[in-house]
């Protein structure tokens, strides 16, 4: 289909994600790529999150009625029209001045939501303003429950529909990308919806500043727990990998579950999260809300996420790169890409609904019928 018009002008090869990768790498700055391109140590994980989705291949049904097709999920009782939504993304100014307002603009005009960043550059009552579909606020917990639930707060009052507990990074990833290009924020750039965060306590001598310091401010389940009873808004953890940890979630209260290696930027060889999305599944059982990222760059990758549990799916870099490169319409494009191969893709495997994508479609990629 054409390209929307004023990204003709900008570049009419802007087809793919992939695109506005190689568009992005040539517009941004080293120190801003570091931050957005790297990940933890050798970054392996990474790596893995882009090739996974190669371990399946698609085994298409064919001549079925699909007339009245569409894309449409439900996600705690939001209608969206697609179940890409954009996953929380830090410091969104570095890529483009309009930052997380033009992500947020961009998601709800084309029928999705997003999830907003604790780490946000932009004030979250700013991005509530512009967004006409439903925003989800990212939660890191900040030191104590009175803290975190006050940040909570703030957020529902602003209009945000639920949060996202990303519970995967109690302490920060080593970065080597970032360290050896000396990684700063630019003047102008900062955690604007965070306070000063908690005081660290005094690491005694022979101690570790990770066990002993980081450590001590970390959540628990039973901090979970307490932020589930006390929030009025529905919590989804994100950053779970394993089984067991997904039911010690949804026994916590939580509304849900987004199984992600936080995109390989916290622990490098970690198990690509979609490797784990059939194990969880069936943990959960049917009815629990389920959702996945990591290197989804094509609306195949999508289809293959559903069909292995996902409810829906979260992508991030791509659509950074499209900010970086067009804004609010980049991203509004690339969403728009993404859900047309979704639709050619469902089209072609004989699905004429979500619901339709089933486990069947997959086989192991070299594997025999």
């Amino acid at each position: 289909m054409a390209l929307l018009p004023p990204l003709d002008t900008i570049a009419p090869d802007l087809v793919a994600a992939g695109d506005y990768q190689r568009y992005a790498l040539q517009r941004l700055d080293a120190n801003a790529l570091a931050y957005l391109q790297g990940g933890a140590a050798d970054e392996l994980t990474c790596q893995a999150n882009l090739n996974v989705w190669q371990d399946w291949a698609l085994l298409p049904r064919l001549l079925r009625d699909l007339r009245g097709g569409h894309t449409r999920c439900q996600l705690l009782g939001d209608t969206l029209q697609h179940p890409i939504l954009l996953a929380p993304v830090a410091y969104q100014q570095l890529f483009h001045p309009q930052g997380e307002r033009a992500s947020a603009l961009a998601a709800g005009v084309m029928g999705g939501g997003a999830v907003l960043s604790s780490y946000a550059s932009t004030r979250l009552e700013d991005v509530a303003e512009v967004a006409s579909g439903p925003l989800w606020f990212q939660l890191y917990w900040q030191g104590d429950g009175p803290r975190t639930l006050a940040l909570a707060e703030r957020a529902e009052a602003a209009g945000y529909k639920a949060l996202v507990l990303t519970v995967d990074a109690p302490v920060a990833g080593i970065r080597n990308r970032e360290q050896r290009a000396g990684f700063a924020l630019p003047a102008g750039i900062s955690a604007v919806n965070i306070d000063a965060p908690p005081q660290l306590p005094l690491v005694p001598a022979g101690g570790s500043a990770v066990f002993d310091g980081l450590l001590a401010l970390a959540p628990h389940w039973a901090d979970v727990a307490w932020l589930c009873q006390h929030s009025r808004l529905p919590i989804l953890l994100k950053g779970i990998l394993h089984p067991q940890d997904a039911q010690l979630a949804m026994q916590a209260g939580a509304a849900g579950v987004i199984v992600s290696n936080h995109g390989g930027r916290v622990l490098d060889s970690q198990l690509p999260a979609v490797k784990m999305l059939p194990a969880i599944r069936q943990a959960l059982g049917p009815e629990a809300l389920l959702l996945v990222d990591g290197g989804i760059r094509r609306g195949t990758d999508v289809l293959k996420a559903i069909a292995l549990g996902a409810d829906a799916v979260l992508i991030g870099r791509p659509y950074i790169h499209a900010l970086a490169t067009a804004g609010a319409l980049g991203v509004a494009h690339l969403l728009k890409l993404l859900r047309e191969e979704l639709e050619v893709a469902m089209a072609l495997c004989g699905c004429r609904t979500l619901a339709d994508i089933s486990p069947e479609l997959l086989r192991r990629a070299g594997a025999e019928l």
